[in-house]
């Protein structure tokens, strides 16, 4: 695994070995750490998305069970619908890399990205006026 120390290794190995999690003050004392290490080390962990950590109560007091997290092997679907900005001028703009607030080309002067907005504007307005007249 990169980008994970030995230390925090060792930790993921303490926990998944554990079936049904293991509480982070157990973790800290298996691992011979203070609270401040054994919270750093398992925040990192948190952090970086290896391990879930649930508050619970045992003997009165509050502390955390730490379970591996669950990692989806299933692939993501996301449907992108870039039908409504494929007229933006922007996409075509010669000057685009020098866009920007109080550049000298400035998105809020650009009269070709006003145009563009206001017949957006214009183009929803007319639908919401079709619904309304429709569904009387």
């Amino acid at each position: 695994m990169a980008g994970i120390s030995e230390l925090e290794k060792k930790a993921l190995k303490l926990i998944e070995e554990s079936s049904d999690g293991i509480l982070q003050s157990d973790l800290w004392k298996m691992m011979n750490l203070d609270s401040r290490e054994g919270s750093r080390l398992v925040l990192r962990l948190v952090k970086k998305g290896l391990v879930k950590r649930e508050q619970v109560i045992v003997n009165g007091r509050r502390t955390y069970r730490l379970t591996i997290a669950k990692t989806t092997s299933e692939p993501v679907s996301v449907k992108i619908d870039i039908s409504t900005i494929l007229d933006i001028p922007c996409a075509t703009c010669p000057f685009i890399n020098d866009c920007g607030p109080r550049n000298f080309h400035d998105p809020r002067l650009c009269p070709l990205l006003d145009r563009w907005l206001r017949a957006k504007i214009r183009a929803r307005s007319h639908e919401r006026e079709i619904s309304r007249t429709t569904s009387i």
